[in-house]
């Protein structure tokens, strides 16, 4: 009979509650080690975490998996129910623990990500679930530290309290998104991008606008947002507009840059035959060129999608009328809701990653041709 393969996370995971299973299982009180390992919830973590060590590499893959997922989130229940009402009396075992619940997760990951899929559906929710599984430890981890440690309030709040101010500010922050998202971040991103997109097609076409408009480009591209923004709020005004030509400025550059490099990226062989079918200047750009520059026309999309967001919030520190994410930020921090800045800050993240992936997607369908895309 084969023996079994023991994973090192699972083998680790045990090894980090040796201790804690000793002082739990003797009832020796150790000086640091506190609650919870006196009572229930403490016994059971500690069971949860050292369950999957006997059983590594005598089950499959995938039901090993299950176990360390059920075993690692069940611990990080227990250890965050149990330090409710004794925040800052955490001690080692605590973070043994935890550390150990992380090990099962990290294993749990690691199977999920040796697998093949089949099916594309199962591809898919691969892709989805592993970095779910990633970011639910990031905040754990966060909960789990703030909360065992203490820390004030002020300096860092744990998850859970930001996501309580997030449920009871939906109004509050639906309209700042309004504000910055739905009227600079979009108009700002549309045409700045867009603009960006027809002037490299121009600068293609006459050969001096690229020598004057490239090491501009690149002197633009490193100005402080900080010194734009309030000139352009003097210029605009304080609603919305003035936020979106940040955006504008942000976002022409990067896309000149790219399309222009693009469209420099098919090959010489190609134009050739293109030659001898005698295909003009704009027959060459529609089929050949700009299919070539695609992935760089997306990379610059995908950049801006980010550099919009924060040169909108940035913009609105500088003036705008009572209401976006940018405003809310400053203001609550002088406030002192700190809890309310990390709402925004998390509404931020994910209007981003939203926005970012709605531009991959797209991406995807349109350079289905790629060799970056075909081999994903």
């Amino acid at each position: 009979m084969k023996a079994p393969m023991y994973s090192w996370q699972a083998s680790l995971a045990f090894l980090l509650v040796i201790f804690p299973i000793v002082v739990f299982v003797t009832n020796v009180g150790v000086p640091g080690l506190a609650w919870p390992y006196s009572g229930f919830s403490g016994g059971l973590a500690i069971a949860l975490v050292t369950l999957p060590a006997w059983f590594s590499g005598r089950l499959l893959k995938l039901w090993e998996a299950a176990l360390c997922f059920v075993c690692a989130h069940g611990a990080a229940v227990l250890l965050l129910g149990g330090i409710r009402g004794h925040e800052g009396t955490a001690g080692p075992g605590y973070y043994l623990v935890l550390a150990s619940a992380w090990l099962l997760a990290w294993r749990c990951v690691a199977i999920l990500s040796e697998q093949r899929p089949l099916s594309r559906l199962a591809s898919t929710a691969l892709r989805l679930i592993i970095p779910a599984i990633f970011g639910a430890w990031i905040l754990i981890i966060w909960e789990a530290v703030t909360r065992g440690a203490g820390i004030p309030f002020i300096l860092l709040p744990p998850p859970s309290a930001i996501g309580a101010r997030i449920a009871s500010s939906l109004p509050v922050l639906g309209a700042d998104v309004r504000q910055t998202i739905f009227k600079a971040v979009i108009f700002g991103y549309v045409v700045g991008s867009g603009t960006g997109f027809l002037v490299a097609i121009a600068a293609d076409r006459v050969p001096f606008l690229r020598r004057g408009l490239l090491p501009i480009g690149n002197m633009v591209s490193a100005l402080p947002i900080i010194g734009v923004a309030p000139i352009m709020v003097m210029w605009f005004g304080f609603d919305w507009q003035s936020k979106a030509a940040v955006v504008i400025i942000m976002t022409f550059f990067p896309m000149l840059v790219n399309t222009v490099a693009g469209l420099a990226a098919s090959g010489h062989m190609e134009r050739d035959l293109m030659r001898t079918y005698a295909s003009g200047y704009w027959q060459t750009l529609l089929k050949l060129r700009l299919p070539a520059a695609a992935p760089f026309i997306f990379n610059a999309l995908k950049i801006n999608s980010t550099l919009a967001l924060i040169g909108a919030i940035v913009a609105e520190f500088f003036g705008t009328p009572v209401v976006g994410m940018g405003f809310r930020i400053s203001t609550e921090v002088g406030r002192m809701n700190i809890d309310m800045v990390w709402a925004e800050i998390a509404v931020a993240a994910l209007a981003g990653s939203v926005f970012y992936g709605v531009v991959a997607l797209v991406e995807r369908a349109v350079t289905f041709w790629h060799p970056s895309v075909r081999g994903g």
